[in-house]
């Protein structure tokens, strides 16, 4: 790597990122898009450039369609930095960031935040047990080592991404005992509230009709309405069984496995990191930074595109990404006024339709108040082994946020810097505190966002 300035630095290389770049170079703007991943693809194209599996049935179509995205990205005239870890940006877009034990630093006159998503936390009991894992991490396995998770296997929770696993599951030949689905079921009357922009993209909601009728062709036990999950172990520390009660009767499922999936959330910890301007939306329940219609946030220079700035889903946050692009283009004197605006029609026009349907989703799909909020003896924050009642306990002593839930319990306090606990431990403790979500805010991020070696750190100073 060069050590010139950029015009345009990356951070992530998921479909928002591999499309930026994309426009980007067709801009003429010298770019590096830089990613954590040892290939292009993010989590929704994982391992696109080389799959493990060799039957494309498995995946469906919709992975492949990032077969698209890595042709053009291969054919732009970028740099591009994999397995790099970008640990701290400093004022005037210099980033510093670590590859292979190495820490150097990229500079560039605008900075692209395309970090994507993350899975939402799931705290329930037992769900730290050895065998609980999240459906996101399944897919992992599937994409980029075709494995499966050992049976018998139960899945449970709700959303999209909760079918499309179970679906490719099916594919592979894995058998699966049931599919819990905790879906509140006063949802839907809240969901058809915004029925009409779901209706403007059909082809969606056929595709969630298809997977729930493949599912129901290969024999899979469907139950809707699951309350009160509980896994729990045997003998020994392993999953054993999982507990629950549907339609007011308790009842067991034995499993070695168990998926678990609430949905999404943008990943927020370098916006946080970079104190940007971040706003609560009700609906997916969640932070969000703050954005005009370009994807630049209050800090000029700086842009977010894709689910990190509001989860969309992949084909929106293409077209957000190069609608970034054609304003930075603009800005750096690349194109004028009028061009910006003659290109991005068609992006912002696609755009409007993917974003149609989501108000109908995230009503549908939002997380039941059990998981949001979690009863007293509920682990919150694993690397501190934290639990809801201790947070509570704290508010009850006169903590009125996270930040001061550090001090007081040591919650946020672990490696994870808060990924796996901030959203739970703010929405405990508003609900604790009688305050609003926004009143109580989130974690306070710092840099390193990242663990490093002091040695990273000194490279810097070399």
């Amino acid at each position: 790597m060069t050590a010139r300035q950029y015009d345009l630095a990356i951070i992530g290389a998921g479909p928002a990122g591999m499309a930026a770049a994309a426009e980007a170079a067709a801009q003429e703007l010298d770019t590096i898009i830089i990613d954590e991943q040892d290939s292009v693809g993010g989590q929704i194209y994982r391992s696109i450039s080389t799959p493990a599996l060799m039957d494309e049935r498995i995946l469906g179509a919709d992975y492949y369609r990032g077969r698209s995205l890595l042709e053009s990205l291969n054919a732009a005239d970028v740099d591009y930095l994999p397995s790099t870890t970008v640990w701290a940006v400093e004022p005037g877009l210099t980033l510093n960031v670590s590859c292979q034990g190495k820490s150097q630093q990229v500079h560039a006159k605008r900075l692209l935040i395309a970090t994507g998503a993350q899975e939402r936390p799931v705290p329930f009991p037992g769900w730290t047990l050895p065998g609980v894992m999240t459906c996101g991490a399944a897919q992992v396995l599937l994409k980029s080592s075709a494995l499966t998770p050992p049976t018998p296997l139960v899945l449970a929770g709700s959303g999209p991404l909760l079918m499309l696993i179970a679906v490719q599951l099916t594919r592979a030949g894995v058998p699966i005992e049931a599919l819990l689905d905790t879906t509140p079921p006063h949802n839907l009357s809240r969901a058809l509230h915004h029925l009409g922009g779901a209706l403007r993209n059909p082809r969606l909601l056929m595709k969630g009709l298809g997977m729930l009728a493949k599912l129901k062709y290969a024999g899979v036990r469907h139950l809707k309405g699951v309350e009160d999950l509980i896994a729990e172990a045997g003998d020994g520390e392993h999953l054993s069984q999982v507990r629950f009660t549907h339609r007011g009767e308790v009842k067991q499922l034995a499993c070695t496995s168990l998926l678990v999936h609430q949905g999404v959330v943008p990943n927020v910890q370098l916006t946080r990191a970079l104190e940007l301007s971040h706003q609560w939306d009700d609906l997916q329940q969640c932070w969000r930074p703050q954005l005009n219609a370009w994807g630049e946030t209050p800090h000029a220079g700086i842009f977010v595109a894709g689910d990190s700035g509001g989860i969309a889903g992949a084909q929106a946050a293409e077209e957000s990404a190069r609608l970034a692009v054609l304003e930075m283009a603009a800005q750096l004197g690349k194109l004028n006024e009028t061009q910006r605006n003659e290109k991005a029609k068609p992006h912002q026009r696609r755009s409007a339709h993917h974003l149609a349907i989501r108000p109908f989703l995230d009503a549908l799909y939002q997380p039941a108040k059990t998981f949001l909020v979690p009863a007293d003896g509920t682990l919150v924050c694993r690397c501190e082994e934290v639990t809801a009642g201790e947070l509570r306990r704290t508010v009850d002593e006169g903590c009125r946020g996270p930040n001061q839930a550090k001090a007081f319990c040591r919650a946020g306090m672990g490696p994870c810097q808060g990924r796996l606990c901030g959203l739970t431990v703010s929405q405990v403790i508003a609900e604790r505190s009688d305050q609003a979500i926004d009143a109580v805010g989130y974690y306070h991020i710092r840099s390193p966002i990242k663990p490093l070696t002091l040695g990273e750190l000194a490279d810097i100073d070399d």
